[in-house]
């Protein structure tokens, strides 16, 4: 079978979204960048570096310390892939191994190492969780968008017509004790003089 074939591509498809759910869940950068930062400065203080046909030595007095702090860096940063809920403790603990290679190991791998941790550990600590995602209720007896039922969304609602003579055939409310203005106090709102009283006969 090639690689060219669908069951190829879908279960490569298939292999990628597990992946990006599983690094989505927990502070998979932030792993990584610690774990990366442990590696410069565990390697650097045993490495010769060779110019031509002169070896230069890089090795410290303090190599086994940088071996330590390498290696605790490494498995702090597989320790967030695997156990998230220490991402906090893990993440200031990176912070720190980080600060304390600058002096013991090669100015902490060269600044490589150093930078890589600092940013890891504070990715960490920053990182949060996220919130499953919430299942919508369905709409159903209502319009689309929050609009009434049967008002097709996007078209404006006229306002309640404010008639200004009365309607022939109707009676017209008449001034109480010698007033000039109606005793209308049928609706509330401020266009007819109600302001918001409501009549108790």
């Amino acid at each position: 079978m090639s690689a060219e074939t669908p069951a190829a591509t879908g279960q490569f498809t298939s292999r990628r979204l597990q992946f990006r759910a599983w690094r989505g869940a927990r502070p998979f950068w932030a792993g990584l960048f610690v774990a990366l930062g442990g590696l410069p400065i565990a390697y650097f203080p045993y490495a010769n570096l060779q110019i031509g046909h002169l070896t230069l030595a890089m090795a410290t007095t303090a190599g086994a310390g940088s071996l330590i702090i390498g290696v605790l860096l490494v498995v702090l940063g597989v320790s967030l892939w695997f156990q998230k809920h220490v991402r906090v403790f893990a993440g200031v603990a990176a912070i720190l191994l980080a600060l304390v290679s600058i002096p013991v190991s090669n100015l902490g791998g060269f600044l490589i190492g150093f930078l890589f941790a600092l940013v890891g550990g504070a990715m960490a600590v920053s990182w949060v969780p996220g919130l499953p995602p919430q299942a919508e209720p369905p709409l159903e007896g209502r319009g689309t968008g929050g609009a009434p039922e049967g008002v097709v969304p996007g078209t404006p609602v006229p306002d309640a017509p404010v008639p200004d003579a009365p309607v022939p055939g109707t009676a017209v409310p008449q001034p109480r004790d010698g007033g000039e203005e109606p005793n209308d106090l049928s609706g509330t709102s401020p266009a007819n003089g109600a302001n918001g009283r409501h009549s108790a006969g």
